[in-house]
């Protein structure tokens, strides 16, 4: 057994090893055509959803404090009081295509989703666990049902794979309530666990957009195990784009590493960062309530206003928002969710352009809102609609052409000169809610173009 297991890991370090190679020859510009889908979706589904959504934040009938999908670290659960949620796992409402639909007419471009999170609970039928979907009464395999939705519908589909786990018997270290000895345990072992289910997961249900790594804070993942993970899965789909939290480099939850780190953009986690990354790509993952996995007295729920205009406000900045969802035990995706999500749809029915494949604000943050670039175009996104009917739109990189709103059918809008600034005479009432837009076309080119991929901060 032994003797397998180091042919395996061999294996496996000289498969990566190879990667390397290839990895650190990325030219620019290959690495601009592997990044380019992602900078274009803007705006993401995040799904949180395992064995958690069953308690949903309460065990023995009581409230546990923390997250939803922490419950097991939380309420300081063994292995044995929390596997035979196996036993009742059963979302015989669960619809791939529903969920599908749902993010599809919200907007977004891409999902991605908890193939295994800290629980070690597989929504796949995992090859080498037992510890899996297929082991509940439910026996479908979850993400094989999505990934063809996905592909029907042209979302990319993309897994969330924890790199800790509490439950398998190498995984190191232990909680302090585990009974289970640990000098039996062999890390470097549960190391070629993991990657045989990426492996799996990259042949049976790719191309995948994204492999979005979490749980490397421990002590026993190390720079060099993160280095290897990350050219080990780009051994497996060149193209795929893998977070920095392979890494040991994410500087708390503002997301961002060092160029020295593994990992293709930063992962700020609730919280939009101030001025945005300059210079690197970064996506900001957020809950609609306050936690991850469903809890069911969490009805803290942020507005769809406020979503719209978050939304808004990372695009401005360079980039994406991934929002998350936390499904029922059922297999639901809550109500409030749900209607929020149709807000936002809706909204980028109409608005979606001053998104999708945009760039940075070449104009800062005006007090009146955010703004994004494409090309020759300018979005000035409004979040407060001027009373007197004029918006003054400072330091343009370049001469207006025309000036329209999108929400009013293209309406266009008178622009006048003064000084360095443009004046825009706007109706007296704002033609969307909460974020209305007006598009301005240059006569010239915009710095963002001139610079080929647009990725420069704004001013």
């Amino acid at each position: 057994m032994r003797l397998r297991l180091a042919l395996l890991l061999c294996l496996l370090t000289a498969a990566a090893c190879a990667a390397a190679q290839t990895t650190l020859t990325e030219t620019p510009e290959q690495r601009d055509k592997r990044m380019r889908w992602f900078r274009e979706a803007r705006f993401g589904m995040f799904i949180h959803w395992g064995l958690y959504a069953i308690p949903a934040g309460e065990w023995n009938g009581k409230p546990v404090p923390g997250l939803g999908e922490w419950i097991m670290n939380s309420a300081r659960l063994t292995v044995e009081d929390y596997e035979p949620l196996v036993h009742r796992f059963n979302p015989v409402q669960f619809s791939a295509r529903e969920w599908v639909r749902i993010a599809k007419s919200a907007g977004m471009k891409y999902i991605v989703i908890t193939s295994k999170h800290h629980d070690g609970f597989c929504l796949f039928d995992a090859k080498n666990s037992d510890y899996d979907v297929m082991a509940t009464p439910f026996r479908r395999d979850i993400l094989k049902e999505l990934a063809a939705e996905c592909r029907k519908a042209g979302i990319r589909l993309c897994f969330y794979h924890s790199i800790m786990d509490w439950h398998h018997p190498d995984y190191l270290p232990r909680r302090p309530w585990d009974r289970r000895p640990a000098d039996t345990a062999s890390f470097p072992r549960y190391v070629a666990y993991m990657k045989e289910q990426l492996r799996q997961l990259v042949q049976d249900y790719g191309p995948l957009g994204i492999l979005w790594f979490d749980g490397e804070w421990e002590n026993t993942w190390t720079h060099e195990l993160g280095k290897d993970l990350y050219a080990y899965v780009r051994s497996l789909q060149p193209d795929v784009i893998v977070n920095n939290r392979v890494d040991k480099g994410r500087r708390g939850m503002q997301g961002m590493s060092a160029p020295e780190f593994a990992g293709d953009y930063g992962t700020p986690e609730q919280e939009v960062p101030p001025e945005g990354l300059p210079g690197v790509d970064w996506e900001s993952c957020i809950t609609m309530n306050d936690t991850w996995g469903v809890k069911k007295n969490d009805n803290n729920w942020k507005s769809s206003a406020h979503l719209i205009r978050m939304l808004s406000d990372i695009a401005s900045k360079g980039g994406n928002l991934l929002l998350n969802v936390g499904p029922t035990a059922e297999g639901l995706i809550p109500a409030p969710s749900v209607e929020r999500l149709a807000d936002m749809g809706r909204w980028m029915k109409v608005n979606g352009e001053s998104i999708y494949g945009t760039t940075a604000s070449r104009i800062g943050k005006p007090a009146w809102g955010r703004s994004t670039t494409k090309g020759n175009r300018i979005y000035l996104l409004v979040f407060d609609w001027p009373s007197d009917g004029v918006l003054r739109v400072e330091a343009l990189p370049g001469t207006p052409r025309k000036a329209s709103l999108l929400a009013a059918k293209r309406t266009g809008i008178p622009l006048r000169q003064d000084g360095s600034a443009w004046l825009l005479t706007v109706p007296a009432q704002p033609p969307d809610s909460p974020v209305s837009v007006i598009a301005i076309e240059l006569t010239r080119p915009s710095m963002s173009m001139r610079t080929g991929t647009g990725e420069k901060p704004h001013d």
